[in-house]
């Protein structure tokens, strides 16, 4: 079966050890493992920020003032999906050191995670639609031949 077509934007905001970030996101791996979580063609601008756009963007569209990893804007889930997600970089690092993960391996597993929230899913709904997201992010993330990211 024929993955989704994805038109992909690729974006990285200006900051200190920007490089090392663009290193772990080749086009070509982003492009995969969007597609991999994708139900239907989609249109997804993903933007790699520092913390301080990170956490301005989460506290003005969450009322959360603190960076978190992934942030997903989803547009439209018919007749294609339409997402901007957003990855906060140092975040993302801090996180893929504190479990012990590559830094692709981590920003495959939140590219995965916020695509299947531009679908749809949610995990904040209830313990059911939690284990359901996370069940289906082990199944996609394994397919794309990464470990399980919740170390069960």
């Amino acid at each position: 079966m024929a993955l989704p077509a994805l038109s992909l934007s690729l974006q990285f905001a200006r900051f200190k050890g920007v490089e090392r970030h663009r290193a772990a996101l080749p086009r070509h791996s982003v492009t995969r493992w969007i597609r991999h979580a994708l139900e239907i063609d989609a249109e997804i601008t993903v933007r790699i920020v520092d913390a301080e756009e990170g956490q301005r963007l989460n506290r003005e569209f969450r009322g959360k003032d603190y960076a978190t990893n992934v942030l997903t804007f989803d547009y439209a889930q018919s007749p294609m999906v339409m997402a901007d997600l957003v990855l906060c970089a140092p975040v993302v690092a801090s996180e893929a050191k504190e479990h012990r993960k590559t830094l692709a391996a981590h920003y495959a597993h939140l590219l995965v995670h916020g695509t299947l929230h531009a679908q749809g899913w949610d995990h904040e709904t209830g313990e059911a639609d939690a284990e359901a997201m996370e069940a289906r992010e082990i199944e996609i993330l394994a397919g794309l031949g990464i470990r399980n990211p919740y170390g069960r």
